[in-house]
């Protein structure tokens, strides 16, 4: 967002506490999700108030069967 040479840093810094955070989190609750995509389900659920070990299981079953089949086809 900022461009000053202290924002750069600051984004930088947060953008790799985060990613060693969701580290700790996926070995801690023995995960099966990479870390892509429990970022994914994390910028999407981010305001969600439940456990996130539950909102790891939940979410693998269910929202993605719902993204497919509301999937549009682009050829018939």
């Amino acid at each position: 967002m900022g461009q000053s040479e202290n924002a750069v840093k600051t984004q930088v810094w947060i953008a790799v506490s985060v990613y060693v955070l969701v580290a700790i989190a996926k070995k801690k609750l023995m995960l099966t999700q990479s870390l892509y995509e429990m970022l994914q389900i994390l910028s999407i659920f981010i305001f969600e108030r439940m456990p996130i070990n539950q909102l790891f299981q939940q979410t693998q079953k269910q929202y993605f069967k719902e993204l497919k089949h509301n999937q549009l086809t682009m050829f018939d």
